[in-house]
């Protein structure tokens, strides 16, 4: 039996009041300039003001870098690092959802180690640890804040960057709900649906686990029960923290499980068009399942039964189609768009995404092996 290796943080805060209590461990640390690695929205919307004023109340100096935007690239990753030593900083503190915590993983890397980011697409290619990092997460979708994976745009290749390493993952992850109240109900629906993915392809994949598969069923399990909750009543905090802690299962889960073919495909239309990358998930999500299916009908009697579904009577091909049934119907409820043409994708535009797509990291996860045909036919499926 091959050796399981589970990669946690050291420490993970979960609750309201988790920021404040983020600060005080950091203070415990010898540190005295954080670099805030956020975008600016988050700032206008007074989001890091608990924040600042944690920081402030303990007396540390500060640099605010808040460049980052929705699918993060080189180019900033590389202004990042430059940021980072013109201001003297010595660990990182970054606020927000995927984006930010990957674009602070990334300028964390290149702090540390030398040559350019590009230089560590792929798995466990960093050599030296970073500085001190606190990851507080704003949405509840990409487990950013306790991964050891992170997500960056190569602009000239125009690819999505996969960068594999538990030396990414934050020291400390931070979880406060009352951070997500009042997401828009957009967000909120794409973040919950990357997170459902997040799990379902962890579930499905050959490098599930028993010490992943309880996390990864009870993440399906909440995010059923309490997504529509939380889209509908962007004010409930009780949806908030449910959502905060499912995506965190699931993030726990494909850590160490992998993913599969729905981000893989999933990331070639978000570099190309700069798409959310929870809504390209969810958009492919039901059909890659259903495809993946078709070979393995009885790892998805899990998914439809944490969804809710009665499978007692149902054969596994049966239990498979109610599966995805349920994953159509949540989609809908939370009003994911049906298809990529709804934003703006056409058929000239897929070509160029499958090859891409068969060499990104996550392929190797999915339990079905994919050729250019069927990875053709699933984007056609998908517009």
């Amino acid at each position: 039996m091959s050796t399981f290796s589970l990669n946690l943080p050291k420490l993970t805060l979960s609750g309201v009041g988790a920021v404040a209590e983020s600060i005080a461990v950091l203070e415990r640390k010898s540190v005295n300039k954080p670099m805030i690695v956020t975008d600016k929205n988050l700032l206008d919307l007074g989001v890091l003001d608990s924040l600042f004023a944690e920081l402030d109340k303990k007396g540390f100096d500060y640099s605010i870098f808040d460049k980052v935007t929705p699918n993060p690239t080189a180019s900033l990753v590389r202004e990042g690092v430059k940021f980072y030593d013109r201001s003297s900083c010595d660990s990182f503190i970054a606020v927000g959802g995927g984006s930010p915590i990957d674009c602070a993983k990334a300028i964390r890397i290149m702090v540390s180690n030398d040559g350019d980011i590009c230089d560590y697409a792929g798995v466990g290619l960093v050599e030296n640890d970073g500085e001190f990092f606190v990851a507080i997460n704003t949405t509840a979708g990409t487990a950013a804040e306790m991964t050891s994976n992170s997500v960056i745009t190569d602009e000239e290749k125009q690819i999505k960057m996969v960068l594999v390493d538990p030396k990414q993952i934050p020291d400390v992850s931070v979880n406060d709900p009352s951070l997500m109240v009042g997401l828009p109900a957009s967000v909120t629906a794409a973040t919950g649906m990357d997170a459902l993915t997040h799990a379902i392809e962890s579930i499905v994949t050959p490098g599930a686990h028993r010490l992943t598969l309880p996390t990864a069923l009870e993440a399906v399990r909440l995010i059923s029960e309490w997504l529509p909750v939380a889209v509908k009543d962007g004010q409930n905090i009780e949806a908030r923290a449910a959502l905060a802690d499912a995506q965190f299962l699931a993030g726990m889960s494909f850590n160490s499980a992998g993913l599969g073919a729905v981000h893989a495909l999933a990331h070639q239309p978000g570099a190309t068009h700069n798409l959310p990358h929870g809504v390209c998930n969810a958009i492919l999500l039901p059909i890659v399942c259903e495809f993946n299916a078709e070979a393995f009908p009885e790892a998805f009697r899990r998914v439809a039964e944490a969804m809710g579904g009665d499978t007692s009577n149902l054969s596994d091909e049966q239990a498979a189609d109610l599966a995805v049934s349920l994953i159509r119907k949540l989609s809908e409820e939370v009003q994911i768009p049906t298809g990529f043409k709804a934003l703006g994708i056409e058929k000239q535009d897929i070509s160029g995404w499958i090859q891409k797509a068969l060499d990104d990291v996550c392929m190797g996860g999915n339990p079905r092996p994919m050729d250019g045909n069927q990875v053709e036919e699933l984007y056609m499926a998908s517009l």
